[in-house]
């Protein structure tokens, strides 16, 4: 059935796409009752297809009274031209608490000199009365380091709780990451890049995927190093999150609540949330009313869970503060990514109710590595709400993350421009894209790069809109390239200037588990492709193989010089940052996630390195992955 032009018109006027290519090259479109839903869902009011019409003429009378946009951005600081009738000029409150005035001549304003960078608010007096909107002043360029000082690097990638020593407790922590940021600086590498150290669920039903956070506002307690004494001897057979948070817990049980924490409202608020979640239940949308509303008492908080969090959060920063000042002494940086969401039962959706899309979930629609779509389990955020505060939380979330690390990746950078909205009962292929403000955040991405000196490199994989492939370098984004990706296209492209170089990532098979197509086996495991896909699917894969051992010249029956072959070659390339997940260098064939799936299907981030840490980097042949790396990073571009 098809929509009535109402609810189309007023889907588009929301952002709401009527139809789209899905990763399969077919044409959709999109059905009425998704269009209904996701309108609801994004601010229209409306409960049934006929009322369209009239949710349309709300918000076209809403749009149509004179007044500014709600985010403005201003390039470099430089104000667009802005014109509203009987404008009789403005000022700029800078974030810092000074304020300018612009002067309005012939209904404009004629702003002087450029903005300083920063979050700052404009107020205008026209003939509609006072307007606001947020100014974000900022760099057209991200940062990056200059190339005279620096050549071009190389690093590894880890799950840093997988990454056993035989000093680690359950999982991982920061002095096993600084061993390894030493290892890599000593073999001439420049790069150590983690997977998300944000907090996930520990108890209970846990959900350690770092992907999956309670918050992208704060910190893992998971990467405290505890001391020996709280270590249990061996090393674990799998990752244990609720083992760890026991040790955590134990480590923590008699330290104070630092008094510094009392002028933090963020995290005590956070820590009193997760003190609710404690004594009321995991999810936050089954509370009484008032504490879902976000008004907690004293009865509906345990104390002890509130003072865990407080202590473990400072304790953390801490930690955090002198890895960082230790790192800066040295030629290692440390990479990290910004999951693009946040779980549904976290803090930030509680915290935030407004700008979270209520009854959705993000995905992506069906295509040739996942045929019915993929449903990743999170709640959007609200475009406009987001407009209305300024992106002020994405800023947060960014910045959070910058002033740590020095190669900061936006995990789905096409998030910037559209999602997949899956409202929550209905097929995942039922769903739709909804548009988001790119420039607006592409404004955000980069003042907080330059804030905070941290290169930023877009995932731009899949299939990406035009105006993100435009955007990233226009604004100084590096993007990806993958071997194995690359090796799946006839013409076989190199790696350029504009991306870091990688074998794969932690969302794709290992490089010995593409050889062998252990990720196919997977997928078929766990339903996600058909058995009349298969073949179609292992004669792409061997003609991907064959065409990556052709280019590299070297031979596919031999793993380990066929991926010494392709680290040469990728090091050799243009691209200004190489990357290799750390466990192909002894050739692992399980993969640390299989997207799509879930813990029902298989134990996801949930895999320990299979060797430990000490022996992997004593190993002659590791060392040799890396040492083709370092020649091929110092020889040049070809």
């Amino acid at each position: 059935m098809n929509p009535p032009e109402d609810l189309k018109a007023l889907a588009r006027a929301l952002g709401v796409h009527t139809h789209f290519v899905d990763g399969l090259h077919r044409a959709i479109e999109v059905g009425p009752e998704t269009l209904l839903r996701v309108c609801v869902a994004a601010g229209a009011e409306l409960d049934r297809v006929e009322g369209a019409a009239g949710a349309l003429a709300a918000i076209e009378a809403e749009r149509a009274r004179p007044g500014l946009t709600p985010v403005i951005v201003a390039w470099d600081g430089r104000l667009p031209e802005i014109r509203l009738p009987g404008l009789a000029g403005g000022e700029v409150r800078l974030e810092d608490g000074a304020s300018w005035e612009i002067p309005a001549r012939d209904d404009r304003l004629h702003p002087g000199d450029p903005l300083p960078q920063g979050y700052h608010e404009l107020n205008v007096r026209a003939d509609g009365g006072p307007s606001r909107a947020s100014v974000i002043s900022a760099p057209i360029r991200a940062w990056s380091r200059p190339d005279v000082e620096h050549p071009r690097g190389w690093g590894v990638a880890v799950q840093l709780a997988a990454l056993r020593s035989t000093r680690s407790r359950s999982v991982g922590d920061l002095t096993d990451l600084e061993a390894l940021c030493e290892w890599v600086g000593d073999q001439g590498g420049d790069l150590v890049a983690a997977l998300p150290l944000l907090p996930t669920f520990n108890r209970g039903a846990a959900e350690p995927s770092p992907y999956s956070p309670v918050s992208r506002l704060f910190w893992s307690e998971l990467i405290l190093d505890l001391g020996a004494a709280h270590r249990p001897t061996g090393a674990p057979p799998a990752l244990d999150v609720r083992a760890a948070d026991a040790e955590v817990r134990a480590a923590l049980a008699d330290r104070p609540v630092p008094d510094a924490v009392r002028g933090d409202p963020e995290l005590l608020r956070y820590a009193r949330f997760r003190g609710a979640q404690a004594r009321l239940g995991r999810n936050w949308r089954d509370w009484p009313e008032r504490a879902r509303a976000g008004v907690l008492t004293d009865a509906d908080v345990d104390p002890d869970e509130e003072r865990f969090h407080l202590v473990a959060q400072s304790e953390v920063r801490r930690e955090l503060a002198r890895f960082r000042s230790r790192l800066d002494s040295g030629p290692v940086r440390l990479g990290l990514d910004l999951a693009v969401g946040v779980h549904p039962d976290g803090y930030d959706p509680w915290s935030r109710q407004e700008l979270f899309a209520d009854g959705m979930s993000v995905g992506a629609p069906p295509d040739r590595g996942f045929p019915s779509g993929q449903d990743w389990g999170f709640a959007p955020i609200l475009p406009f709400a987001s407009r209305a505060e300024g992106h002020r939380y994405i800023a947060a979330s960014i910045a959070h993350q910058a002033r740590l690390c020095g190669v900061l990746r936006i995990d789905h950078i096409m998030a910037w421009s559209r999602l997949y909205w899956i409202p929550h009962g209905m097929e995942l292929r039922e769903g739709t894209y909804v548009s988001y403000p790119a420039e607006e955040l592409f404004a955000v991405l980069t003042l907080e790069s330059v804030r905070n000196e941290c290169e930023v490199v877009g995932e731009d994989l899949g299939t990406v809109p035009p105006e993100i492939r435009e955007a990233l370098p226009r604004h100084g984004i590096r993007g990806m390239y993958l071997a194995q990706f690359a090796a799946g296209d006839p013409e076989m492209p190199d790696p350029t200037h504009a991306n870091v170089a990688m074998a794969g990532t932690h969302d794709t098979p290992t490089f010995a588990g593409w050889l062998d197509g252990v990720d196919i086996d997977e997928r078929m495991r766990c339903l996600l492709l058909t058995p009349e896909a298969e073949p179609e699917e292992r004669e792409g894969r061997a003609a991907a193989v064959h065409r990556l051992a052709h280019r590299v010249g070297a031979d596919a029956s031999t793993p380990r010089e066929f991926l010494g072959a392709v680290l040469k070659w990728i090091g050799e390339s243009e691209a200004p940052l190489v990357a290799a997940w750390l466990e192909d260098f002894w050739l692992e064939t399980e993969g640390v996630n299989v997207p799509g799936t879930s813990s029902a299907d298989r134990p996801n981030w949930q895999r320990p390195m299979a060797r430990l840490l000490e022996d992997v980097l004593a190993d002659p042949e590791v060392i040799s992955m890396a040492r083709i790396l370092t020649e091929a990073r110092s020889s040049r571009p070809g």
